[in-house]
């Protein structure tokens, strides 16, 4: 920013949490505490639908889907920023959700009886529907709840295994690309509308530039998944019966999202379906 606009305007950045916690980030934007800002989209799932959407599981699975359902949700998305004095400035995924466990995972029906790892209501609700044990576990306790048999499964992406060591307690990894939950940039809306016609040109292609991190994320899946197998993971691609299986849970969380979300809802789900 700094060089795109000769220097009338510069970009500070907070990394973090310090300058305000994750889950302040959004609403100080909104009041204008700060003029930008970062968050998982889904951590304000609760506050509307829209913001749910990304992080249903099995609906857009691998790349291309999670793109797609992008940009479904993108004109839902930008609508219910603005109401909040908001602007969406860009959107980038995390890598993909995968399936831990002690054993190989054929089918859904492999997961009844599982002490399933849980860390909020949507993998809970997977575990339920898939007819597991939802267990609540925290990050820094994994590897001692699976040595003990607390928990026997979980979902997470290969970066998570990699950091927290899965191949100390667990032994297969199906590469389900489950679902891409997402990351969204956005401005305060006064404090964009504020700045000149060449400062906004320049944000935007700014903007336009950072969904490079589209590209990112798939390298980062590509060389963590490599890694779990350099340590000794057997990583395996998910069996029709599991994709099935895996499709009729995502079928029902989303008709109970839509039902929570409304025409809108709808309307999102037909277009990313078209």
């Amino acid at each position: 920013m700094d060089k795109a606009t000769g220097g009338s305007l510069k970009i500070a950045v907070h990394p973090g949490g310090t300058m305000f916690k994750h889950a302040e980030i959004k609403r100080a934007v909104g009041e204008g505490k700060a003029a930008a800002g970062e968050v998982l989209i889904s951590l304000a799932a609760d506050e509307a639908p829209v913001y749910g959407v990304d992080s249903i599981p099995f609906l857009a699975t691998g790349y291309d889907g999670a793109r797609k359902l992008y940009d479904a949700q993108k004109p839902y998305l930008e609508k219910q920023l603005y109401k909040e004095g908001l602007v969406l400035l860009f959107s980038v995924p995390w890598p993909p959700q995968g399936i831990y466990a002690k054993r190989e995972i054929r089918a859904i029906d492999n997961l009844k009886g599982l002490k399933f790892r849980t860390y909020n209501a949507m993998t809970g609700r997977i575990a339920e529907l898939a007819g597991a044990q939802p267990t609540q576990i925290e990050v820094p306790d994994l590897a001692a709840a699976f040595a003990s048999g607390r928990v026997d499964v979980m979902i997470t992406s290969a970066s998570s295994g990699v950091e927290t060591k899965a191949e100390e307690y667990l032994t297969h990894y199906i590469d389900s690309q489950a679902w891409l939950p997402r990351n969204m940039v956005f401005a305060n809306r006064a404090a964009f509308e504020r700045l000149t016609i060449a400062e906004k040109k320049a944000v935007s292609e700014a903007a336009q530039v950072a969904a490079r991190g589209w590209n990112l994320s798939i390298e980062e899946m590509t060389v963590k998944t490599k890694a779990l197998k350099d340590a000794g993971i057997t990583v395996l691609a998910p069996t029709p019966e599991l994709k099935s299986g895996m499709a009729k849970i995502g079928d029902a969380i989303a008709k109970e999202w839509a039902a929570s979300a409304g025409t809108d809802g709808e309307a999102m789900l037909a277009a990313y379906r078209k």
